[in-house]
């Protein structure tokens, strides 16, 4: 059987599973755990699908940026997925039915002013950032009992769902992207603590690390585009009936209720 026949059925199974709510086993199993590209070829797959079904590319969300999920994934790199409008919560409110073994992250978001072609070092990035917002990514994933290791969750576009950015659109230069603490507070109780720090370092390092990545690939950022730049703290399972709100500071918070 050909890699492009198994690379399709893995993607067509995928898609089955995110429109029937019906979780399946790990990709893995089929493609290898190491085959990274194999996974990025599915994820190309269905984002093409969405986009021909008239979905609308918003952004980018970068996955795996603490340097611990790394090591405990044996990966020495990030990886990313694709944002569509559909998955952009503007009300505050998200029906529990659209999500799939959710969980909650807190991270800073930045939101482009210019395209990021060409070689793209750390002062084209700043320069190319318009503002950052606090956000809160509900992730989901297709695989069951999220049993996931690299190549799944690349192939599952990074365990995507929705996100939700806040009102307030900070400069760069008003925030201390590193020292920044953040709280994640569901149903009144802080359940996730974190700084900026907490994403390699600094999330300007994800984003640095995404512009290039996409860059070379030949699909480069492009501006108004939204970057997730990854997760403050660990993740929260979410539960029909939460009220969830991510304080960032120097971002102000947002909130985020699942009914």
């Amino acid at each position: 059987m050909s890699n492009l026949s198994i690379e399709q059925r893995a993607a067509d199974a995928l898609l089955q599973a995110q429109v029937s709510g019906q979780a399946i086993g790990p990709i893995r199993e089929t493609i290898g755990a190491d085959n990274i590209a194999a996974a990025y070829n599915i994820q190309k797959i269905n984002t093409d699908k969405r986009i021909a079904q008239n979905e609308k590319v918003v952004g980018k969300k970068i996955g795996l940026t603490s340097f611990a999920v790394q090591k405990q994934l044996g990966v020495d790199q990030p990886d990313y997925g694709v944002l569509f409008d559909t998955m952009q919560v503007r009300e505050g409110v998200l029906h529990f039915s659209h999500l799939q073994q959710p969980k909650a992250e807190a991270e800073i978001a930045f939101v482009l002013s210019e395209d990021l072609t060409g070689d793209v070092n750390m002062s084209d990035l700043i320069n190319a950032i318009d503002y950052a917002a606090v956000s809160i990514e509900i992730v989901g994933s297709r695989i069951a009992n999220w049993d996931i290791k690299i190549t799944d969750t690349i192939a599952d576009n990074a365990s995507a769902s929705h996100f939700i950015l806040g009102e307030s659109r900070v400069p760069l230069s008003q925030i201390d992207l590193e020292k920044c603490k953040m709280s994640l507070i569901r149903n009144g109780e802080v359940v996730s603590e974190g700084s900026g720090a907490a994403c390699m370092d600094n999330p300007l390092n994800a984003a640095l690390w995404l512009a290039q990545t996409m860059a070379e690939m030949g699909n480069p950022l492009k501006a108004g585009e939204v970057l997730l730049s990854g997760a403050l703290g660990p993740m929260v399972p979410i539960e029909q009936g939460d009220k969830f709100e991510a304080v960032i500071e120097g971002l102000g918070s947002v909130q985020l209720a699942i009914v």
